[in-house]
């Protein structure tokens, strides 16, 4: 797709605005892949929000797992809706830009929800460590008080290093193409459209990823190692059962999204492709997202309860209220 950025630019030296390249010029394609994602973008916003809606409704729910679960699903939630609905939007539609602005504010809260996953998924893992390796101090350690302050470091952390990140990069010029070659406004290929020498943003943004995508990733190996020897000394196979039951669906999750987001940001600028680029996108925001929910609905006892007596009870109001609400329709 050729396009004229002259048009598009304020002044000589910097484009002002951007346009997502194509996913293909067969129309049935792009039809094809925006059904896929959309179907996958519904299932889950669902699963999140009835995972969110049923911790809180639950009060059997009120422990630090399920409150940090509550917090990934609102994170999952803000993550995918930063990005899904302008890639939607660029599928289907034949008007395909976006603003500096709009592309600074995408890049902005993908990069706060993305950042803020890892650091709570890090939370989540110190809190399975001191459920099985403190069992008595469990309670007094992990407080209501210290898992709200594990939370906000992680929403806090996510959301500096997204301003950091997003206002080093939007203040340099970029000269074109204005073509983005890619689904959304992610860092790697808005710096390929930069003027000159974007080695130290290249170098700055690998620096954010090894400290905020690799160092909560060994807080996490560091956790499960401690677990794993505090299992095996246990003398009760119920028991080594148990505690490993308890960490697997957040073992599994830590697996789906830092395998792809590793792959994504940590490996070599050679090994880049915007057709393998794009792959891993689609896994990493639509893919990933989509499976947290049913990981943990499906290997969780507590949690698939609970979203059945959620809905339920949801059911029994809507039977309640239709025929408050027809008696009220029929008397006007």
């Amino acid at each position: 797709m050729s396009l004229n950025c002259s048009l598009w630019k304020e002044n000589s030296l910097s484009i002002k605005h951007f346009a997502f390249a194509k996913f293909s010029e067969v129309t049935e394609q792009c039809f094809l892949l925006f059904t896929l994602i959309l179907l996958m973008f519904s299932v889950s916003l669902t699963g999140n929000a009835l995972i969110a809606f049923a911790i809180w409704t639950n009060p059997v729910l009120h422990t630090p797992m399920y409150f940090f679960l509550a917090n990934l699903s609102l994170l999952e939630i803000g993550y995918t809706c930063s990005v899904i609905p302008k890639m939607l939007q660029s599928l289907v539609s034949e008007a395909q830009g976006i603003s500096r602005e709009g592309c600074a504010t995408q890049m902005f809260f993908f990069t706060f929800f993305g950042i803020s996953e890892c650091c709570l998924l890090a939370a989540m893992a110190f809190d399975r460590y001191m459920a099985i390796c403190f069992p008595l101090h469990y309670a007094t350690r992990m407080s209501r008080g210290m898992c709200a302050q594990l939370a906000m470091v992680s929403w806090g952390v996510g959301c500096t290093v997204g301003l950091g990140q997003t206002n080093y990069i939007f203040s340099l010029d970029f000269c074109g193409p204005c073509e983005i070659d890619h689904f959304f406004c992610d860092l790697p290929p808005i710096l390929k459209l930069a003027c000159g020498d974007t080695s130290h943003n290249e170098a700055a943004v690998f620096v954010a990823a090894i400290l905020c995508i690799s160092s909560p990733f060994l807080l996490i190996i560091a956790s499960y190692g401690r677990i794993l020897v505090a299992v095996l000394v246990m003398p009760s196979p119920e028991g080594r059962h148990k505690a490993l039951s308890t960490c697997s669906s957040h073992l599994l999750i830590v697996t789906l999204f830092y395998g792809s987001g590793s792959v994504t940001y940590l490996r070599p600028k050679a090994s880049h492709s915007p057709g393998s680029d794009k792959l891993l996108a689609l896994f990493y925001t639509v893919v990933t997202s989509m499976l947290n929910p049913i990981i943990y609905s499906l290997r969780n006892k507590e949690v698939k309860a609970a979203l059945q007596r959620s809905l339920v009870i949801r059911k029994i109001v809507w039977i309640h209220s239709v025929p408050n609400v027809i008696q009220k329709r029929t008397k006007t």
